[in-house]
């Protein structure tokens, strides 16, 4: 995104709080900033393009609240998934040994990472909340790779706008823009509270997007897909969660 002076973020702040015709206007300016995202469309739209625009221009670089140990939950919710495939099912009996993540689309270098390869990457643990739209919520200590180390790896190209994730489970996936994806909260988790992480909360291999509600957070990763357009990925509207009625964006 091209830098912005402090004349302009004003006048983004201002259009924000004229009504209809300042919805209209910030819409122009994340459209001149490229600050549309996925679902834009449809009569929510303006209303999704004025919400991630502001968080984006205001935002870009706030860290997720992180906790103390003495506040991690005691008995955290597992919100509930589909029965596990029998592709899970084997990996499962077999203790993950098998379990890869590719990685393709914008990269110079495709790859296929183990789980093994993954914990070959630096290590970050964090002690943060997991917020559903649904009103329940827990804290817990997470454990993973920065997403942003693994893009390095693969040498994500300049020009690349979103990353897309996707589970074993077919018709389970989400995309982040870069902003995310290279935050450093943002992890490819595979420990939880001390130890490996538990199947149903998306073990053994879970994407963590701390500064977004939890849907966000898909478990159970196989492919990860850097692209700059998701318009060819599902519906075009940028993942599976607008497809079902709820933003693509969904910072909190």
């Amino acid at each position: 995104m091209k830098s912005m002076s402090r004349r302009k973020m004003v006048t983004t702040g201002l259009a924000a709080g004229a009504g209809l015709a300042g919805v209209g206007v910030a819409a122009r300016l994340a459209e001149r900033y490229g600050l549309i995202p996925p679902d834009h469309r449809g009569l929510y739209g303006p209303g999704e393009t004025l919400t991630y625009a502001a968080q984006r221009i205001l935002t870009s670089h706030s860290l997720a609240r992180e906790f103390p140990r003495g506040m991690i939950s005691k008995d955290p919710f597992a919100n509930a998934t589909a029965p596990a495939n029998a592709l899970f099912k084997q990996h499962q009996a077999n203790g993950f040994k098998d379990w890869q993540m590719t990685i393709d689309g914008m990269v110079a270098r495709p790859m296929s990472l183990s789980l093994a390869d993954l914990k070959m990457f630096p290590v970050r643990s964090q002690i943060t909340e997991v917020a559903c739209e649904e009103g329940w919520s827990y804290i817990a200590e997470w454990i993973g790779t920065p997403l942003s180390e693994v893009l390095h790896a693969a040498g994500a190209l300049p020009q690349a706008r979103y990353v897309a994730y996707f589970s074993i489970e077919s018709d389970w996936w989400e995309s982040i823009d870069m902003a995310d994806a290279l935050h450093p909260q943002t992890l490819l988790t595979m420990g939880m509270n001390d130890g490996d992480l538990p199947v149903p909360f998306g073990g053994p291999l879970r994407l963590r997007v701390s500064r977004q509600l939890g849907y966000k957070s898909v478990k159970y990763i196989t492919r990860l897909t850097v692209t700059d357009s998701m318009k060819n990925f599902g519906k075009g509207l940028g993942s599976a969660s607008p497809e079902a009625g709820y933003a693509w964006y969904a910072g909190i």
